[in-house]
């Protein structure tokens, strides 16, 4: 009896353990860099399919300019090339149709026509409700001591306004900077730290919609706090831009200094009328003022989703495609910009959770509508606090970890599942409801998985445990061969065989055997490891799709078509990468030893190859047979990369040296070589009067005239002294000046030894 309690104890102690290392797993990953992207794409994504497309507020709307509208108002196709009195049109239009605010998404920065830049700006001034947009300029500023040294840099924002006419006939300025994570747009700002928390164009749209009922809002802030002092107490005071931030950023300051204030007029805000507008006006400004200056969008739906009237039906005054209803934007704030909702490639365009399958992606001004109506319903996505994000993940990873240990193994899991299920609905609901965002992907792709495993492979260590001495006691009697589980299938070699065209590269390190002398095991295969390393990874980032590691060497290949150039031309910027790394890597050690290498073209064989029951990955074939005899010829000619003429040819940005016809031991045709020097654009001027004159020399001995090419070896053995191919030529010459060699294969170098 005292046992089997022990053993419930225990076991329910290991349960809770497994639970709270899921929670303490959910938690740790909660407080990383990878949680938030991966929640955002996984879990807001998701969140927001789930509860589908809503309803965006009556008081917000688009003017959008699309690929159509240059066309049907007898323009240019491109706004940029539109006379800006059209604009002008379209602001006397909106006025007269009732719009309250006037949102330019649009850059005015450059004068197109004196004249027409004067026209709008009459517009914009007789509207007295134009909020135009403001450039925002980053770049990195470096950092230098004293002595002018380079310390670092530091990123600096600046706003560039529209042209001064336009800016001074404007009611207000702001930016409209987006924050994007993996290309992708799920957040704004209301103020920008950066340019002295300079107010967003969707901030400032609201503070400018707000403005009629200023005067209650201003009388709200004064029974609530003593110090307003340096707020207008009447919005007739507020007439310029300036004015309008200098408010916009005073309120700010006033919530920052006095947190309790928000609290304080919530409580004043909701003992009054839920039906005035007012109020919703002045709960909107708490929201903007008294939250996070940055946001997540709670997006409405894919595009269009917000009330989006064409350019061209508001200047034409109706049109067939929009119902007169559309055309009425009494109270609205319309914002004005380039939305296509019907070309995938519009500009300013952005990835959002809502881009349709077409392609067709949010356009920048719905975006900003999108982030005023989060801001006029007080919805923005509110992401969970810290505390309650770590308290959710623990929770929910200590019950279904604890489950699937606790209870057998069908029943936990179907437990585990259907609370799992229950957790996506509750936080479906918060987010339908609240906007509240819960954690999703990292409890139902992680811990909810990890859960699984650690309780049924726990609940399998138990069982393992109780027939532990059965299987001992089988041993007794039988081989233990006969006792061991065998895999229900056998894994077939010749089905990954193949024979394929590509390009094989062979590499010897010189030097090696002295150095290996030098060395204990240990330290030679330290050594060996870190110059693998380097030249495996030179290898890597120019493609190689085969490594094969020999000794001191390496063997690897590229394969694909023969029509393929890049097949022929990686292999040998891999090989003058691995040069140049293995040369600084020699140099880092005191090494004087070089890199060889040597390519060849063909077909080969790629597969299995071994026996006994033990196989390796190997590439076999007179291809990879070859380049290993073009890299020893390096040790005759003293060269570093020889390649067969095939796998340079047409490859003309390289300075490449042709060397002749070598026909190796145990070969009957000879192959013509060619050594690569570098890429053109690195050669020296030494590097090409060598291939020049060598090339003059190398002729004449193709042609069997030994005397002029030795004539000519030998002057360029004064002049080039540490060339060991042109050397080796002219010790070749003499050899064969008069022998019958020379006449049955001219203009061939016949090797002797490997």
């Amino acid at each position: 009896m005292v046992q089997s309690t022990s053993r419930i104890v225990n076991r329910g102690f290991r349960g809770v353990l497994i639970g709270v290392a899921v929670g303490g797993l959910g938690m740790l990953v909660s407080l990383t860099p990878w949680y938030l992207p991966l929640e955002t794409r996984v879990g807001l994504y998701q969140l927001f399919h789930l509860r589908g497309v809503q309803t965006p507020p009556m008081e917000v709307a688009i003017v959008a300019m699309d690929g159509q509208t240059g066309t049907k108002l007898g323009l240019p196709e491109l706004p940029r090339d539109w006379p800006r009195s059209i604009h002008a049109q379209l602001i006397e239009a909106l006025v007269q149709r009732g719009a309250a605010v006037i949102v330019f998404d649009m850059d005015f920065r450059r004068s197109r026509d004196a004249h027409e830049d004067q026209i709008l700006a009459q517009a914009i001034a007789a509207a007295n409700r134009v909020v135009l947009f403001e450039h925002l300029n980053g770049r990195l500023q470096p950092i230098e001591d004293l002595n002018g040294r380079h310390q670092g840099a530091v990123w600096l924002e600046s706003v560039e306004p529209p042209l001064p006419e336009l800016a001074a006939a404007a009611r207000a300025l702001a930016p409209f900077p987006l924050p994007k994570l993996n290309a992708a747009v799920e957040q704004y700002w209301t103020f920008k730290s950066s340019t002295l928390d300079t107010p967003t164009m969707p901030a400032v749209a609201l503070q400018m919609y707000a403005l009629p009922s200023y005067q209650q809002w201003h009388a709200l802030l004064a029974d609530s706090t003593q110090t307003l002092s340096d707020l207008p107490q009447h919005s007739s005071e507020i007439r310029t831009p300036q004015q309008l931030r200098a408010l916009m950023l005073e309120t700010r300051a006033l919530f920052e200094q006095q947190p309790e204030l928000a609290g304080r007029i919530s409580a004043a805000l909701a003992s009054s009328d839920a039906r005035n507008f007012s109020r919703r006006v002045h709960s909107a400004l708490l929201n903007l003022y008294a939250g996070d200056s940055g946001r997540y969008l709670n997006y409405y739906g894919p595009p269009g989703t917000i009330m989006t009237v064409p350019y061209h039906a508001v200047i034409k005054g109706e049109d067939a495609n929009v119902a007169p209803a559309a055309m009425d934007f009494t109270g609205k704030v319309v914002f004005v910009g380039y939305s296509d909702l019907f070309d995938p490639g519009q500009p300013d365009r952005f990835y959002t959770v809502f881009t349709r399958d077409d392609g067709v992606d949010l356009s920048g001004v719905e975006i900003a509508a999108t982030a005023f109506a989060n801001l006029f319903t007080g919805q923005s996505v509110n992401l969970l606090s810290a505390g309650a994000t770590l308290g959710l993940l623990l929770a929910f990873g200590l019950i279904v970890g604890a489950l699937t240990y606790l209870v057998p193994a069908v029943y936990g899991v179907m437990l585990a599942i259907s609370l799992s299920v229950l957790y996506v609905f509750a936080a479906q609901l918060s987010f339908n409801n609240q906007q509240s965002w819960w954690p999703m992907a990292t409890p139902l792709l992680l811990q909810l998985p990890l859960a699984l495993i650690s309780g049924l492979y726990g609940q399998y260590r138990l069982e393992h445990r109780r027939v532990l001495h059965i299987s001992q006691a089988i041993r007794a009697y039988v081989p233990e061969d006969v006792s061991s589980i065998l895999t229900a299938t056998e894994f077939d070699a010749r089905s990954v065989d193949k024979v394929t065209y590509g390009t094989c590269l062979a590499t010897d390190m010189a030097g090696f055997s002295t150095l290996a002398e030098r060395m204990s095991p240990g330290e030679l295969a330290g050594f060996l490891n870190a110059y693998f390393d380097v030249l495996a990874q030179a290898l890597k980032r120019h493609g190689v799709k085969i490594t094969e590691f020999r000794a001191d060497a390496i063997m690897c290949a590229w394969t694909g078509s023969a029509n393929d150039d890049s097949v022929r031309c990686q292999p040998v910027r891999a090989a003058l990468a691995a040069d140049q790394d293995i040369s600084r890597f020699n140099l880092q050690r005191a090494l004087s030893g070089n890199l060889r290498i040597g390519l060849a073209d063909g077909e080969f064989y790629v597969g299995h190859a071994g026996g006994g029951g033990h196989f390796v990955y190997s590439i076999v074939g007179d291809c990879a047979n070859t380049a290993s005899r073009i890299e020893g010829l390096n040790k005759h000619l003293g060269t570093r990369i020889l390649a067969t003429a095939s796998v340079v040819n047409g490859q003309n940005d390289l300075l490449l040296r042709y060397l002749g016809k070598f026909r190796f031991v145990g070969k009957s045709e000879s192959l013509p070589i060619v050594e690569i020097l570098a890429l053109r654009l690195n050669a020296t001027a030494a590097q090409r009067e060598l291939c020049e004159r060598f090339a003059s020399a190398q002729a004449a001995f193709e042609h069997n005239d030994l005397k002029l090419a030795i004539e000519e070896f030998e002057d360029l053995a004064l002049n080039y002294p540490y060339d060991s191919a042109t050397r080796f030529l002219l010790i070749y010459c003499k050899s064969r000046l008069g022998s019958d060699t020379a006449l049955n294969e001219p203009g061939v170098i016949i090797m002797t030894t490997k």
